[in-house]
């Protein structure tokens, strides 16, 4: 649900330098329904009825989802040079719920509580008393007056930044810009058919 906020911002602020939401079709991302189907699982997993039914294959499930988000942003770099930020986000991310045994921590300072325990805390994210790469795990926190208000880490800045770029730089394209293949955009001048005569002068 962190997500939510970069994706509001990046239209906004796409939105008013310039940006039309209708060329947000023309990234033409690969592989997307893949990353969405990991986010869902994600979504799914920690709710209590499938975290209690699962119970140990919730770790390697969660690594495997946000392994799958990696892949398919590495696989579209070439779309969007924001998603590089994203990769990295997702890379430090899943560095630090793999080295914590496939839960992502959060520290007690970000709740503002003393006493750590090992407790799962808003979905995906254990509280954890001395986590390993500490530096990467949720210690920063939303302000409670925020909807859906929770704990994140430098990997979900690195996360939201990129998103916030790449829909911002993808509203903004011109129209005239070469597409990943080298091809003009639909509809650009030098997309237009030519008879290949040379103008009289």
């Amino acid at each position: 649900m962190f997500m939510l906020y970069p994706v509001a911002i990046g239209v906004v602020f796409g939105l008013l330098l310039g940006g039309r939401l209708g060329r947000l079709a023309e990234l033409r991302l690969e592989w997307v329904w893949a990353a969405l189907a990991a986010m869902m699982v994600q979504v799914l997993l920690f709710t209590p009825a499938v975290w209690t039914a699962l119970g140990e294959l919730v770790p390697p499930i969660y690594v495997v989802s946000t392994g799958v988000v990696l892949v398919v942003v590495l696989g579209n770099l070439r779309r969007a040079w924001a998603l590089a930020l994203v990769a990295l986000g997702t890379a430090s991310n899943l560095a630090a719920i793999v080295a914590n045994g496939g839960f992502m921590p959060v520290t007690a300072e970000a709740l503002g509580i003393a006493a750590p325990a090992e407790t799962l805390y808003g979905g995906n994210s254990m509280l954890t008393a001395d986590p390993l790469l500490a530096p990467l795990v949720d210690r920063f926190m939303l302000p409670e007056w925020l909807p859906l208000a929770t704990a994140f880490s430098v990997g979900d800045v690195l996360i939201s930044v990129g998103i916030v770029l790449v829909l911002i730089g993808a509203m903004r394209r011109p129209t005239d810009e070469p597409t990943a293949d080298g091809a003009p955009s639909p509809g650009a001048p030098g997309g237009q058919a030519t008879s290949g005569r040379v103008p009289a002068r």
